[in-house]
């Protein structure tokens, strides 16, 4: 009876917790309209540069996953206003990694929240010390939630001659759990059984990043689950320099995301 009653006592605890975390953001009352808005498709055409080098056929699948995307995960502001625009490069971030594999959702995701600015690992975004722009949530609350300083998601965008989106990074990181963990090897990868040839590649790359000798991220050198999401940030926003730079690394991500990017104009 004691355990049941220290477990009654737990459980209340913990939700006592969530309601008063819930309290603090502000929910997404989004209605996702059947037919995809011209004012949304114009917004894409002009900040989402993967969705501008589409086809149309390619664009009508991409404002498609955006829907669906949409439909299904929560994007709320905490301490700040979603906008529309800020729904939709949110859902663009989580569709480009995916956008070959028609079948696939983010099954270990339910909600996206958006910061006013950089935020710690504590997920303080008032004091010092505010490093972070991204980060997906693992444990408690935070489980199944990916958080974003806004204004790091839209200059993810706005700048399209650098080689850094962390909206498409902290994606990649959910791709990659698609086996289990976030460990830099995604299950394609796995499948294949090519693992070795790809952790020896992040092996020789990093020496390259330690030893100043190589234009990826020096971030990537931290692991090889940011390496992954580094490298990735690169392949999609600068593909041909990408494919300049570091053509085996270009190679083996084409056929992770299945797209070969640097073909497009």
């Amino acid at each position: 009876m004691k355990i049941f009653t220290l477990l009654f006592a737990i459980f209340l605890v913990v939700l006592l917790v969530w309601t008063i975390y819930k309290s603090k953001v502000k929910k997404s009352g989004l209605k996702v309209p059947e037919l995809f808005p011209e004012k949304w498709r114009r917004f894409l055409e002009s900040e989402v540069q993967f969705y501008s080098r589409l086809s149309p056929e390619e664009k009508s699948t991409f404002e498609a996953d955006i829907q669906r995307f949409l439909k299904r995960i929560r994007i709320t502001g905490v301490k700040c206003e979603v906008t529309d625009e800020d729904r939709l490069l949110v859902a663009s971030s989580a569709v480009i990694p995916i956008f070959r594999f028609p079948e696939w959702e983010y099954k270990n995701l339910c909600e996206v929240l958006l910061y006013p600015d950089l935020f710690t690992e504590k997920f303080d975004f008032t004091g010092d010390h505010r490093y972070t722009s991204g980060m997906v949530g693992s444990g408690g609350p935070m489980n199944n939630v990916v958080i974003f300083s806004k204004p790091a998601l839209r200059q993810g965008f706005e700048n399209r001659s650098d080689k850094f989106n962390v909206g498409i990074h902290e994606f990649v990181h959910l791709f990659d759990k698609q086996d289990g963990s976030i460990d830099g090897i995604p299950a394609i990868i796995m499948k294949n059984q090519s693992v070795l040839p790809w952790l020896h590649l992040i092996k020789s790359n990093t020496s390259e990043i330690l030893s100043g000798k190589s234009d990826i991220n020096p971030y990537g050198a931290t692991n090889n689950q940011e390496f992954l999401a580094v490298v990735s940030e690169y392949f999609f926003e600068r593909p041909k320099l990408f494919q300049k730079k570091h053509p085996e690394l270009y190679r083996i991500l084409s056929q992770v995301f299945q797209n070969d990017l640097a073909k497009r104009n």
